[in-house]
């Protein structure tokens, strides 16, 4: 046997009604706030004709005003589009004369910066690329209003996706709503905040190496990095192209779950998709289980929060989750990655890592496929001088590798299979659903330090799909997320046993910073 399982003591607890769902559950019936309202909560009052879709956008367009731009000032949305209210006019139309498409239509939600928007400009974070737009959208920006969702707002990010802390040449720092003197995540921390603060109802993140995972933990959200293969990274702006994918970051793991509703599926222009046909259920709501960890195995990934390199307080969240999981009905284990030790970048970061050696030559393939854009290639960027302190050197890094295909490169591929079929997939040979583990193993750096304490390798090597959920907060109010790890193509399985972490915690609240307006103005009367 490959470990020695410990089973957690626990004790049972009672699971209690999520705060939000009691807030609007006092208000009259004939009122409706969307604050911290879900996809199906939101469908009902739009049905019920107690809120329209241009209401929703009025309300967050209130927020982002009050709170975004003043007040604390969190700077996490980089473009409204202009014609945000004329969608929900033509959405709210459509529902009254055919129907409603389905459970994102009129659902108001923001999409991070590296994603192609053809009304909104596409920077990436950088001042080189400001107000440029391809002309087109990304497949999953598509896919959202497909399904009638008004993808109304663009996101802040680290420039270029790369780094942890999200500020940029363009339009500087990103705060955390929770802690403003801390960093949000990143890349994608523009998305978290967004999210957090009820900017909108959900939004899109992409994920290298924990830019969706990091910043779900530090915003109190739950964000999910799929099965690579799963859904399209078409018209996202690449960073490495073997360890890049793209997912939905949200408040909730029934909104996460309809959102990969709308998001799953083969696309043509990514032809690594085609590796997900046959692994997408008809619905992952069906997974949305309140007894969902009864009987499942958990494994507590002990070397991935080491006794030396643990925040005290995260690792007292990371016991309390494993004893929640166990009242639940889990059974959880304490288990041991075989050989973790010598794969040191899982745990530390490399010297030299994947995206490294794939940036340069991956950025200029896009920007050879969109000859528009202001900026033709990573050498010119770094020649401009034009971009953020915290990214300089990483480019510079980056465009000093001459060639695309090198012996490092392909030791690095097979490093990530080794970490994949000879260590992973060992652990869940042992009948176990799901590892899990901190998020981050620290709480959010102060603004100006990087992440620390990063738990992101692991999902990002191996290609396997990782979802994160609030695990409670430190002392002093700073998120704490948990990470389950599992199988490929096994998100149905991981939504199951957020899902029922979640009912049966209820971690989720809103930011003391961004608090209900004094008006809402997605509330209206019913006649």
């Amino acid at each position: 046997m490959p470990f020695a399982p410990f089973l957690v003591s626990c004790q049972a607890g009672e699971a209690g009604e999520s705060p939000a769902s009691s807030a609007r559950a006092a208000l009259g019936e004939q009122d409706f706030d969307p604050l911290e309202a879900s996809i199906p909560e939101l469908q009902d009052a739009l049905d019920r004709g107690r809120t329209t879709s241009r209401a929703l956008v009025e309300t967050y367009l209130a927020r982002i005003a009050a709170y975004d731009a003043q007040g604390p000032a969190l700077n996490a949305i980089s473009a409204v589009a202009a014609d945000a209210l004329e969608q929900a006019d033509r959405l709210d139309h459509e529902r009254k004369t055919s129907g409603p498409r389905g459970p994102l239509h009129g659902i108001p939600v923001v999409v991070k910066d590296n994603f192609e928007t053809a009304r909104m400009q596409t920077a990436a974070g950088s001042i080189l690329l400001e107000g440029w737009t391809s002309g087109a959208d990304a497949t999953l920006v598509g896919k959202l209003s497909a399904a009638g969702a008004i993808v109304f707002a663009k996101t802040n990010m680290h420039e270029w996706a790369y780094g942890g802390e999200t500020r940029g040449s363009l339009f500087g720092q990103t705060l955390n709503p929770y802690a403003l003197d801390r960093v949000p995540g990143g890349s994608s921390g523009g998305t978290g905040v967004a999210v957090a603060a009820n900017f909108a109802s959900f939004g899109l993140g992409s994920d290298t190496c924990g830019s969706i995972r990091g910043p779900a933990a530090n915003n109190d959200l739950t964000g999910l990095r799929p099965t690579r293969g799963l859904i399209s990274r078409s018209g996202v702006i690449p960073l490495s192209h073997t360890q890049d994918t793209a997912g939905p970051l949200a408040r909730s793991v029934t909104d996460l779950a309809f959102a990969m509703d709308a998001l799953a599926g083969y696309d043509p222009a990514d032809p690594i998709t085609r590796d997900g046909i046959g692994h997408i259920p008809p619905t992952y709501t069906a997974f949305l289980e309140r007894d969902g960890l009864r009987g499942a195995r958990i494994g507590v990934l002990t070397n991935l929060q080491p006794a030396d390199g643990t925040d005290p307080e995260v690792a007292r969240r990371m016991d309390e989750a494993a004893k929640a999981m166990c009242a639940e009905g889990a059974v959880v284990v304490d288990v041991t990655m075989p050989h973790l030790p010598e794969f040191g970048d899982v745990l530390d970061g490399a010297p030299t890592d994947l995206v490294e050696l794939e940036f340069k030559f991956d950025l200029n393939d896009y920007l050879d496929a969109h000859p528009t854009a202001p900026v033709h290639s990573l050498t010119e960027i770094v020649a401009s001088g034009k971009y953020d302190a915290s990214v300089g050197p990483l480019l510079a890094a980056a465009d000093a590798q001459r060639h695309r295909h090198t012996i490092e490169r392909q030791k690095r591929l097979l490093h990530r299979t080794v970490v994949e079929t000879a260590t992973l997939a060992t652990l869940f040979a042992n009948h176990l659903d799901a590892l899990v583990y901190p998020t981050l193993r620290q709480k959010a750096s102060k603004l100006g330090a990087p992440p620390r304490g990063m738990n992101c390798q692991l999902s990002a090597h191996s290609g396997l799909p990782a979802l994160t959920v609030p695990a409670g907060f430190t002392d002093d109010g700073v998120p704490v997320g948990l990470e389950l790890l599992g199988p490929a193509w096994s998100e149905g399985s991981l939504i199951r046993l957020a899902y029922a972490f979640e009912q049966a915690t209820h971690h989720r609240r809103l930011p003391a910073t961004t608090p209900p307006l004094p008006k809402s103005g997605g509330s209206i009367r019913a006649d």
